[in-house]
C-alpha cells in the first residue's frame, strides 16, 4: 500500500499514522480512482476515456463557476460527454487569491453532491508572479493537480519575464512536472513559437484547449492548434472550462477531431491516457517528438527577451 502521509514506519497500514481521518478521506479518494479506471478498462472503454485536467468548475473562486447550481450543471455536461475525471483548478494570481483549503472544501462539497457519478479533484491554475513563486516553493502541492507533481503554468498575455527560462528550470528542480496551458491562445507565443519549442526541450509539456480544437477561441487560435497538433507539440487537451456558455465544459467534439485528424490512439493519449498520468503523478506514456521548428513564425529571428502586446484573442 502506498504510503501518502509522513509515517516513517514500516508498517503498511496507513492508518497506524496520525491524522487518521484526513488519511483515510485521501486514501478513499485514489481507491476511487483506481477502482473507477479498471471498471472501464475491464469493459473496454478506455478506448474514450476522458480526463479533463483545466477546468474553473469550483463554485465562486474566481471568473469561473459562479454558484453550486452552476458547477452541477458543469458537472452534467461532463458526464454527457463521456468525461469521468475533473480536476477544478482555480486561478491563482494577483486577482484571485488562492486559498486551498476553501477549494478542497469546494471540492468536497460537489462531490458529495455529485456521488459517484463523476470524480473531482483539485489543482490550480498557476500564474507565475513573485508571490506564488515563492509560496511555492514553500509547498508545492497546495498547488499541483490533485496534489501530485504535475502542476499548470499560465503565462500572461502582455509579458513573458526575461528570466522565464531560469524560473521554469527553478521549478523543475522541486520535482515538478510543468504544463504550459494554451499556448495557441497566447499571442506572444504565437509570435515567437520558438519559446515554446525551447520548454519542450526543456521538459515542459503542453495542453491546448478543446475549444481552439473546434474554432470556439477564433480562427488565429485554432491554426495555432492546428500547427501544434501536427507538430505534435501537445500533450494534454483539456475544456479549460468557465460556464455554461461561451466556456462550456465539452471535451467530445474535439476528441473526434483529433481522432480524425491523427487516429483515435492520439486522440485517446491526449485526452485520457496523459490525464490519467497527471492525476495520478506517474510519468506521461505518450510524449512524441515535436517535428522542427521550420518555417514557424519568428523563425531565424535574434530572440526577444521581453515582449508587449495590446490585444488579445
Amino acid at each position: 500500500m502506498r504510503r501518502i502521509c509522513g509515517n516513517k514506519s514500516n508498517s503498511p497500514c496507513v492508518f497506524m499514522c496520525k491524522k487518521t481521518r484526513t488519511t483515510a478521506a485521501a486514501l478513499q479518494f485514489e481507491s476511487r480512482i483506481a477502482l473507477t479506471l479498471s471498471i472501464l478498462a475491464c469493459v473496454g472503454y478506455l478506448r474514450h476515456f476522458m480526463i479533463d485536467i483545466h477546468c474553473h468548475i469550483l463554485p465562486d473562486l474566481d471568473d469561473g463557476s459562479d454558484s453550486m447550481e452552476t458547477s452541477l450543471a458543469m458537472a452534467e455536461m461532463a458526464i454527457e460527454d463521456g468525461v469521468t475525471h475533473v480536476i477544478g483548478t482555480p486561478h491563482a494570481n494577483s486577482t484571485y487569491a488562492f486559498a486551498p483549503k476553501l477549494v478542497r472544501e469546494r471540492r468536497d462539497e460537489l462531490q458529495k453532491k455529485l456521488g459517484e457519478r463523476l470524480t473531482i479533484a483539485a489543482g490550480c491554475d498557476f500564474h507565475l508572479t513573485f508571490e506564488n513563486i515563492e509560496a511555492l516553493r514553500g509547498d508545492p502541492r497546495r498547488f499541483t493537480l490533485n496534489q501530485k507533481n504535475y502542476l499548470l503554468i499560465e503565462f500572461g498575455d502582455f509579458s513573458i519575464p526575461p528570466t522565464i527560462d531560469k524560473t521554469l528550470h527553478e521549478l523543475q528542480l522541486l520535482g515538478l512536472h510543468l504544463i504550459i496551458t494554451h499556448p495557441e491562445r497566447n499571442p506572444l507565443i504565437r509570435s515567437q513559437w520558438e519559446l515554446l519549442w525551447n520548454w519542450m526541450r526543456q521538459g515542459c509539456l503542453v495542453q491546448v484547449t478543446a475549444q481552439s480544437v473546434t474554432g470556439g477561441f477564433g480562427s488565429r487560435a485554432q491554426a495555432a492548434a492546428e500547427k501544434l497538433l501536427d507538430a505534435n507539440a501537445i500533450h494534454f487537451i483539456a475544456s479549460d472550462a468557465h460556464n455554461l456558455t461561451t466556456r462550456p465544459l465539452r471535451l467530445k467534439a474535439a476528441f473526434e477531431a483529433v481522432a480524425e485528424k491523427k487516429g483515435a490512439e492520439v486522440a485517446q493519449a491526449l485526452f485520457g491516457s496523459n490525464p490519467h498520468a497527471a492525476l495520478e503523478g506517474q510519468p506521461t506514456p505518450y510524449l512524441p517528438q515535436p517535428a522542427p521548428l521550420k518555417g514557424a513564425p519568428g523563425e531565424g529571428k535574434p530572440r526577444k527577451r521581453f515582449w508587449f502586446f495590446q490585444r488579445r484573442v
